[in-house]
């Protein structure tokens, strides 16, 4: 532009806030050569809008101690300010801001009741309604919408019915509150009772309908409309997606008129569901102007089948990319165990939010690199990024399979201090950390700190006392949690059982596994009968056990051979190891343990020619035994310790420590078989 004036500066600095451009709008905020109140008032929303509360407050005293702004018009800016506070749940700020505030207009009393109702404060919310100097219908809305977002219906009602003057928007807020909870017959008959229907209250009846799978319905009276826009037609669509009538769905949207993105990326959705990425595919490539939520759909439709060349093709086809196209792309390589990958897509990315750094400590956790996953975790809380429940859930995880106590700890004390103790997904992950660190204990008192425990809190305990060797303990918090009122699933027995099995409780552990399908209708998993198995094998039973690994209704697994193998080998069976070990080499030929336990069955029986004949099969195959290896951590270092490798700090040391508690051992009444540690 040869010349430029305040509005043009304005206009550009608002294009860069619409696209989410902020360090692009930071920059030309910098350069410009004169500002207003609108410029201010811009910057500052662009900075809330993108979560950089502090940039903005700093602005926003910057603009108090401007000369060039007309007192009489930089209420916008107070506005600004305070609905940014408010977005982003910091209420304290916005009221203290409020009560600075010299001169209030209806546009901060209604920001500020908004931060009340949409942080669910609806008690303070009430009290700073009463005392309003102004109101408007607006005012009476955010009331209604309030109560309506914690499910209070009843005093929804009540306001609503107390609206002086109330609009559309406070009918349908009303209608819409009543079909999200499920009382459609009570939002039918106030949309019947409407004095005037526009379009938007049609919508929201057939959403309604929608929402609670009264397709038909929802089809008739969209039929019946007067006006039909795109968001009907969406709404009509995504309906059908949602009840898995693609075939209609797709009817529909070719009858459609004027078709737009939500309504095509509605069928790619439902397309995806339902695994049909073809057809998906075909849709997307159809729409002329495609928004982020359309890339970034097909693109997560790609990582769910797995097909992440595809994703990464269409990726680098993007004009542009938001944080959840390159989070789609770290949580699929994360899937595929490519952390490699997903480490350079996270330093390539220009800006990240807690989704990218969850995606990344989640990943390393889920494929077992759980060092690498406590170090982002410090980097993170580094960078100053606060972490949330997902971030304190992988992290204890990672410290749970690395029973590194000490730091757990300290992101048990961390997550206090922010506030996430009493976060159930918070606190069943400490349940299994302190569990897996041998610190029962400190699990129980978990256990009880947290209020309304599900049963994921009670399969996390029993599981807890069953690693630990508290087998009653187990069995009696399993009969604890049915007494009150919980139904066990798969995963409940999987955990008492492995107590039984672990403790000894024979007796018990055939009981709960036979009241598994007749007094719970849980339907036994391999896993279940891998339990029973070891359960019987370790009581020298193992005639039974195999007749139950051979009569299973469902096909048995490495889990139920391995265990009958194991427990061949205590009892030193032959025979039977050997059927065992065939199987597994059919599930697992590469493992190395399988042919470990067979070779020293094999040496215990004194058959070194079978022994020598594992061996050379392993060789054949390509199975390498891996070398042992342990850990311990001191002093927030976690130190690892590998069998072969003797030119570790204080080897010597280690060894002689060895030496000497193998003596200690061999003086014990009970001795173990101290070879099977070597072996």
């Amino acid at each position: 532009m040869p010349q430029r004036n305040l509005a043009s500066w304005n206009t550009m600095l608002s294009g860069y806030l619409y696209n989410d451009q902020i360090s692009n709008a930071v920059e030309l905020f910098d350069k410009m050569p004169e500002r207003n109140h609108y410029s201010w008032t811009l910057m500052i929303t662009c900075y809330t809008r993108n979560g950089e509360i502090d940039k903005a407050r700093y602005l926003f005293d910057q603009f108090k101690r401007s000369d060039t702004i007309n007192r009489e018009i930089d209420k916008a800016c107070w506005n600004a300010m305070i609905s940014g506070y408010v977005k982003n749940g910091q209420l304290v700020d916005a009221c203290k801001l409020f009560d600075e505030m010299p001169d209030r207009d209806l546009v901060t009393w209604n920001s500020m009741l908004s931060g009340y109702t949409q942080n669910e404060e609806m008690g303070m919310a009430l009290k700073f309604f009463e005392k309003m100097e102004m109101r408007d219908v607006v005012s009476w809305n955010l009331m209604v919408h309030g109560f309506v977002e914690v499910g209070d219906m009843d005093s929804a009602l009540d306001f609503f019915r107390r609206i002086p003057d109330p609009n559309v928007v406070s009918w349908v807020t009303m209608l819409s509150g009543y079909a999200r909870n499920g009382q459609i017959v009570e939002a039918r008959s106030l949309f019947d009772q409407m004095p005037q229907r526009n379009v938007v209250a049609w919508n929201a009846m057939v959403s309604g309908y929608c929402q609670n799978s009264l397709i038909d319905e929802a089809l008739q009276l969209f039929k019946e409309m007067p006006d039909k826009n795109s968001a009907s037609w969406t709404a009509m669509i995504n309906g059908f997606v949602c009840a898995g009538k693609l075939d209609e769905a797709r009817n529909l949207l070719s009858q459609m008129p004027c078709k737009n993105v939500a309504a095509q990326t509605a069928m790619i959705s439902g397309y995806i569901q339902n695994k049909r990425i073809k057809e998906a595919r075909l849709i997307f490539d159809l729409i002329k102007s495609r928004d982020f939520v359309a890339w970034n759909t097909i693109i997560a439709g790609y990582v769910q089948c797995g097909n992440m060349d595809e994703a990464i093709k269409l990726f680098k086809q993007m004009p542009q990319k938001n944080l959840v196209s390159w989070n789609t792309l770290i949580a699929g390589f994360a899937q595929e165990g490519k952390m490699d990958t997903v480490l350079r897509i996270f330093e390539e990315m220009g800006e990240r939010n807690l989704v990218s750094w969850n995606s990344l400590i989640s990943g390393f956790t889920q494929n077992g690199l759980y060092m690498d996953a406590l170090w982002y975790f410090v980097l993170m809380t580094r960078e100053g990024k606060q972490p949330d429940q997902s971030t304190f859930a992988s992290g204890l995880s990672a410290c749970a399979n690395l029973a590194a106590l000490q730091i757990g700890k300290q992101i048990h004390n961390l997550s206090a201090k922010i506030g996430y103790v009493s976060d159930l997904f918070v606190g069943n992950a400490l349940i299994t950390m302190y569990s897996k660190c041998g610190r029962i204990t400190s699990a129980v008192q978990v256990f009880n700190g947290i209020d309304g425990c599900d049963l994921i809190s009670w399969n996390a305990l029993i599981a807890g006392y069953a690693l630990n060797g508290y087998g009653k303990e187990a069995v009696q918090i399993f009969h604890e949690m049915k007494n009150k009122g919980l139904n066990p699933d798969q995963v409940t027995f999987v955990a008492v059982l492995s107590a039984c099995t672990h403790a000894g409780l024979i007796d018990q552990g055939l009981t709960l596994f036979k009241s598994m399908t007749e007094d719970n209708s849980v339907e036994p998993l391999a896993e279940h009968y891998a339990c029973i198995v070891d359960l019987l094998g370790r009581a020298g039973r193992l005639e039974e056990a195999y007749k139950l690994l051979i009569g299973m209704p469902i096909k048995a697994n490495a889990g139920t051979w391995g265990a009958l193998l194991g427990a061949c080998k205590i009892h030193r069976n032959l025979e039977l190891g050997k059927v065992a070990a065939e199987k597994l080499f059919e599930f697992e030929p590469h493992k190395t343990s399988n042919y470990v336990l067979l070779s020293n069955i094999h040496a215990e029986a004194g058959s070194w020619q079978e022994v020598e004949s594992v061996r050379v099969s392993m060789k054949d195959k390509g199975v390498v035994k891996q070398s042992g290896r342990s850990w311990i951590e001191v002093e927030n270092q976690i130190h690892s310790f590998l069998s072969e490798n003797l030119t570790q700090p204080r080897t010597g040391e280690v060894c002689e420590t060895l030496k000497m508690l193998v003596g200690h051992m061999r003086n014990t009444v009970y001795l173990p078989d101290i070879r099977e540690f070597f072996n």
